[in-house]
């Protein structure tokens, strides 16, 4: 999963960076008003830990700025201002909840975990492609029932894909959304082509019947294999 933590305060920002980067979040951070409302104009994010109380604005401002963008960012207001309009102002400006300081961080994981099962449809939290299922909070792929190791970056790469299956990803997007935004520091793609090609290659090798397909001079795009004729020959014949 990809976090913004909009915060002002540089030790709590860090801690809070420090603990989901080690739960296998990418994790982006902004102090101000400003540097927020630059990340949000350049870069998507599944969810985003917003404080109130900013140095140039209000979250609730920035708050406004992702609904208008139609972003399916989850949006969790953490704030010091514990009071019942501030509270209640952020959840009808479409906050997915609201986390009071101080709190643990044990509860912070548990308050992402939770916006993001609400996020998803029918209660089933698990993302399915084909044979394949992936499970976001375990962290565990499977093939046809069977599971498959894959690395943590494997994982966040095929996540990405899975949630937009038949699109046509940039490999500059991709790996902005993996990596995070220092990534367009470099125009050296090496890292993600050696990732792309472990991850397809398990896929292939568990028997999945979808695959990432390269576009030439383009990116990748998430498809679902295509029988070969042999193959099709063979089910006509057993089915004479």
């Amino acid at each position: 999963m990809k976090i913004l933590i909009v915060e002002d305060d540089p030790s709590l920002r860090e801690v809070m960076a420090s603990a989901l980067k080690k739960e296998g979040h990418t994790v982006e951070s902004a102090e101000d008003f400003h540097s927020a409302s630059e990340k949000l104009e350049l870069y998507s994010y599944d969810c985003i830990l917003l404080d109130i109380m900013l140095p140039g604005g209000s979250g609730l401002e920035l708050l406004s700025l992702v609904k208008k963008k139609d972003t399916k960012a989850n949006v969790i207001i953490i704030s010091a201002k514990d009071s019942i309009d501030d509270k209640v102002s952020g959840l009808e400006l479409g906050a997915d909840d609201y986390l009071a300081k101080p709190f643990h961080l044990a509860e912070l994981s548990a308050r992402i975990r939770s916006v993001a099962r609400r996020s998803r449809m029918n209660g089933d939290f698990s993302l399915k492609s084909g044979n394949v299922v992936l499970e976001p909070e375990t962290g565990r792929v499977y093939v046809d029932g069977r599971q498959v190791e894959l690395l943590k970056k494997e994982f966040s790469i095929l996540e990405y894909f899975i949630q937009r299956p038949g699109h046509l990803v940039d490999k500059a997007v991709l790996a902005e959304a993996i990596w995070g935004d220092h990534i367009d520091q470099t125009d050296d793609f090496q890292f993600l082509y050696a990732q792309m090609k472990n991850l397809r290659r398990k896929l292939q090798d568990a028997g999945a019947d979808i695959e990432i397909k390269a576009v030439y001079g383009f990116g990748y795009k998430l498809v679902e294999k295509q029988e070969q004729p042999g193959r099709q020959a063979s089910r006509a014949d057993k089915g004479q």
